[in-house]
């Protein structure tokens, strides 16, 4: 019965704003299905909407889309209606992501009749510098309640919004989606804790609202019910598509589970086809009842499999006109499914007319796929989806296996679930197994992992280096600070004690970590202006260099060979059209002009892009002086000049070196007059 103790709470998922809303068939169909959830709201005078994520499709929203939902909840949700429940928790701490952490109705400034509460899904979660996502939009609005936030990937405390009306209570729980593989993770690690009030926490009504994989799609890539605490009432679970609205028990945890589903098709299978519901939750002290709200805005899918090899008596591979019996056959299949989709409309006049119609052919035994695109012109204005009306697909057959041949050995050694590896714990397990000789002894295995991860995911080059030179820098500080004796023994006990410690203080240690990582990442950007600089200068030089007179310029240096060719040079911008032969930079200029040269310029180095895990840990090398005998030469092979002219420099050294030695003068006074002269490298 509805009275003064009885929550009303309409319950919908997995909305998806603004899917294919460029469709000019489909566009509207999230808007519609939306206008009639909330028209069910206000029809059974709810206490609140509760949604379980994914309200938009996308995570950065179209302005149609934003100003669609922002017009719809202002229409529906604000009013003079008096809101009967009252929350009890701290809003600051349940809000505490908000600019205005307290629920929407209790601002003063605004008139709420419907108060909405919503999580985020993984189609519309936080991201960028500030961690916004499109539901804070319509929070900082005033329409809509964003709770269920958790940035930390260390720790998850899920706080309850505590909610009273009447004598009855509910703790209202919520988890934003996060990354199945990490819940999974910290899950197993006993990281994720739910709070409990504590005050008669076995009277209050725990509903906890999720966002996740339910059905196993790997290993780690789902989070069984049984990781839930077993003191919740119910869980109303987001993401999975398929309605299962009816509230199941979970056999070993005892609570019930209600998978709502989505309001929208967004994929052409066999789950989506279920009919969409919405559900209405009555809640009075512990006890509950689910009242189904079938959607009637929502379009009609049909999806039906056919495969061709169950059809002998049809269909044979070795016939030339099976292609045109299986064409016949799959259209008598969709008149059917369009005859079932009309027969539906006719009982529920606001149905879309054009239905979704999907036929999934498996033409595996030797057939062959016709043309679906000719096929799907002949459905053009009768289906919503004639692109993708046929799938055609093999099944790919099993191999039996014999159980003889089975072997318990490997199956046994088998990682148990949710305990996949990743590089961290591979560095750890590494060190903890290798022998004593090649363990570490001043660097610890948590920072080596994260740099190594570091190095790995995120391709930071310089993350091993800068950790290991931070720690050292940081073992050293130690070490004057403590005054310890040169001795090798001592030194080496003051070393392994700052370690333990260090190893110890975990928050300390991802401090050093992070601070590491920053630092090469700033190493990095430096690189990159450097090289920027660098060609910048290179360009400059080139172009002054070769807009002098061609035959004031000095003799080219032909060092290793000659070849000849016919074309344009590479690499030589700014040369004259009038230049001729090849040329090499080189630092300073000859014998006879070096009184005249004044320009010099700092060596750069260019780190290598494919730098190796042991490379990484390499100190950089001293950079080498002026005076040194390596030198480097670019070959320019101007392509317009004669064959006898054109002349091929090899380098002498590697590139990321750009060390240059003067050049001796070489080559006769015919060459001197056609080459070009680089005084300088960069």
């Amino acid at each position: 019965r509805d009275d003064e103790d009885t929550f009303k709470i309409l319950i919908a998922t997995d909305i998806h704003l603004g899917y294919l809303e460029k469709d000019p068939v489909r566009g509207n169909d999230t808007f519609v299905t939306l206008n009639e959830i909330l028209e069910h709201a206000q029809k059974n005078e709810v206490d609140f909407i509760l949604l379980g994520g994914d309200l938009f499709h996308d995570n950065k929203p179209s302005r149609k889309t934003v100003h669609s939902c922002l017009e719809l909840l202002r229409k529906y949700c604000m009013g003079d209606h008096p809101v009967q429940f009252e929350i009890l928790s701290d809003q600051a701490v349940n809000f505490h992501y908000s600019k205005f952490p307290w629920v929407n109705y209790q601002d003063e400034n605004l008139n709420i009749s419907i108060p909405v509460f919503s999580i985020h899904g993984n189609h519309d979660d936080p991201t960028g510098a500030d961690g916004l996502c499109a539901l804070d939009i319509l929070s900082c609005a005033g329409l809509l309640n964003h709770f269920g936030r958790s940035t930390s990937v260390e720790k998850i405390d899920i706080s309850p919004i505590l909610l009273r009306k009447g004598r009855t209570k509910i703790a209202l729980y919520g988890l934003g989606a996060i990354p199945d593989e990490r819940l999974y993770r910290m899950f197993v690690n006993k990281q994720v804790t739910m709070l409990r009030p504590k005050e008669d926490e076995d009277s209050w009504f725990n509903l906890f609202v999720i966002h996740q994989n339910r059905s196993k799609h790997g290993a780690t890539n789902y989070i069984p019910e049984q990781f839930l605490d077993d003191f919740i009432n119910l869980v109303v679970w987001g993401h999975e598509h398929e309605c299962k609205i009816a509230p199941a028990q979970n056999e070993q945890q005892r609570f019930y589970v209600s998978q709502p589903g989505s309001s929208v098709v967004t994929s052409l299978s066999p789950g989506e086809a279920v009919k969409k519901h919405i559900g209405l939750l009555h809640v009075k002290g512990k006890k509950m009842k689910m009242q189904k709200i079938a959607l009637e805005t929502v379009r009609t899918f049909h999806i039906e499999d056919i495969v061709l090899a169950d059809h002998p008596d049809l269909f044979n591979p070795d016939n030339p006109n099976v292609t045109q019996a299986i064409q016949a056959f799959c259209m008598e299949k969709i008149e059917l499914m369009l005859d079932n989709a009309e027969r539906e409309r006719l009982g529920n006049p606001r149905q879309p007319e054009k239905p979704l119609i999907r036929l999934r052919v498996d033409y595996a035994g030797g057939f062959e796929p016709f043309n679906v695109h000719r096929f799907s012109q002949k459905y053009m204005h009768r289906v919503a989806n004639p692109k993708d009306i046929i799938h055609f697909f093999r099944h790919r057959e099993q191999k039996e296996k014999n159980d003889i041949d089975l072997n318990f050995g490997k199956l046994v050694s088998r990682p148990a679930e949710g305990m996949t590896l990743r590089v961290e714990d591979l560095v750890r397990q590494y060190f903890q197994t290798a022998e004593k000789k090649v363990q570490l002894s001043l660097l610890t295995e948590r920072g080596m992992g994260e740099a190594v991860q570091e190095f790995v995911d995120k391709e930071e080059k310089d993350a091993i280096e800068e950790l290991v030179k931070f720690q050292l820098e940081k073992t050293q500080r130690f070490l004057k600070e403590r005054r310890t004796d040169a001795a090798e023994e001592k030194i080496d006990e003051e070393v392994r004690k700052f370690r333990e410690s260090r190893k110890k203080n975990t928050e300390e240690e991802d401090e050093e970590v992070r601070e590491a990582m920053t630092r090469a990442r700033a190493h990095r950007s430096e690189d990159a202006v450097l090289v920027t600089a660098s060609s910048d200068e290179e360009s400059m030089d080139m172009e002054m260099t070769g807009s002098g007179n061609p035959s004031d310029g000095l003799s080219a240096t032909v060092s290793r060979g000659r070849v000849r060719g016919r074309g344009r040079a590479r690499g030589a911008r700014g040369q004259s059209s009038t230049a001729r032969g090849s040329s090499r930079r080189g630092r300073g200029s000859t014998s006879q002009e070096s009184a005249s040269s004044s320009r010099t310029y700092k060596p750069v180095s260019v780190p290598a892009k494919n730098m190796s895990i042991i490379d990484a840990f390499r100190s950089s090398k001293p950079t080498p002086s002026l005076n040194s005998s390596q030198s480097y030469s670019e070959d320019i092979i101007d392509i317009d000049s004669d064959p006898e002219d054109a002349s091929f420099v090899p380098p002498s050294s590697k590139v990321n070196q750009r060390l240059l030695t003067p050049f001796s003068k070489r080559g006769s006074q015919s060459q001197t007059s056609r080459g070009v002269d680089y005084e300088s490298d960069e």
